[in-house]
């Protein structure tokens, strides 16, 4: 269970004047990704079918990524009132499907699917964060804050796991590289950009690449070098690099080069 619940929450402390409404545009797609756990839970539990230890945590898991998604649909009610979550989640639930009857992990390897899920937790961790940092509003910074603390426990508990099947897989650097990089490249992907599109009520009819540019033009806008660099440490620690500063350093800096990059290019194509 988390070590948290809606109603620790401070809602009276909601100040409807401090809604970024450029944060409103995520949070409504974030909202929609984290309630949508379960599909997740079931495809974990089916390529960890054997591993009985693994499997409650994985439920565990998916409890709280749910949860999740509750407490921003709830902060949502109170900013956006006119925001309707079930029948948004239900466009988006019917748009975007993912394989739930894989009897192995798509990674091709249990090893791979953990250090994908490390990227993940890597990745949402650092969006939480971000936000937090960002946003005025207190309802939502305390939200997000308790959703950060969360994920980073979710990559520790994903690395940890990932450690004991590598003793005996022993997949190749070379190769968790290709697939820790091959995930980072999948935040493109028709999840979030169909979240967003629905999400967002955008108009015309459903464009992944369309839809994908503007979550990007939204969500680039909110990361500070910091919270790369944390990004950073994460992943040379998940794929088993001891700590070099410099290296860190290195790769943060031309990581966040990109990312104003991407968003410079993007914001070209919208304007």
């Amino acid at each position: 269970m988390a070590g948290w619940n809606l109603d620790i929450i401070n809602w009276d402390n909601f100040q409807k004047d401090k809604v970024d409404t450029s944060l409103l545009k995520i949070i409504r797609a974030a909202s929609l990704v984290e309630y949508r756990s379960g599909d997740y839970v079931l495809y974990l539990k089916k390529v960890f079918f054997d591993d009985k230890e693994f499997i409650p945590l994985i439920e565990n898991w998916g409890y709280e990524e749910k949860l999740h998604g509750k407490a921003l649909a709830k902060w949502l009610s109170l900013a956006d009132p006119e925001f309707d979550f079930n029948k948004s989640y239900g466009e988006f639930y019917n748009n975007f499907s993912i394989n739930i009857n894989a009897d192995e992990s798509v990674r091709g390897s249990r090893t791979g699917e953990l250090l994908s899920r490390c990227v993940v937790e890597i990745g949402t961790s650092s969006f939480y964060s971000a936000i937090a940092d960002r946003c005025d509003e207190p309802v939502l910074k305390q939200i997000c804050l308790l959703i950060a603390r969360d994920e980073f426990s979710h990559y520790s508990l994903f690395r940890r796991c990932m450690k004991i099947y590598q003793k005996s897989e022993k997949i190749n650097i070379k190769k968790r590289i290709f697939i820790a990089i091959g995930r980072v490249f999948e935040a493109a992907d028709d999840e979030l950009a169909s979240a967003f599109y629905f999400g967002n009520k955008l108009k015309g009819k459903y464009n992944r690449k369309k839809a994908s540019n503007e979550y990007a033009y939204y969500a680039l806008k909110l990361y500070k070098e910091i919270h790369v660099n944390k990004g950073i440490k994460m992943l040379l620690k998940a794929l088993g690099f001891s700590s070099k500063v410099t290296i860190e350093r290195f790769l943060s800096k031309f990581v966040f080069l990109i990312l104003k990059i991407r968003l410079q290019i993007i914001q070209f194509r919208i304007n």
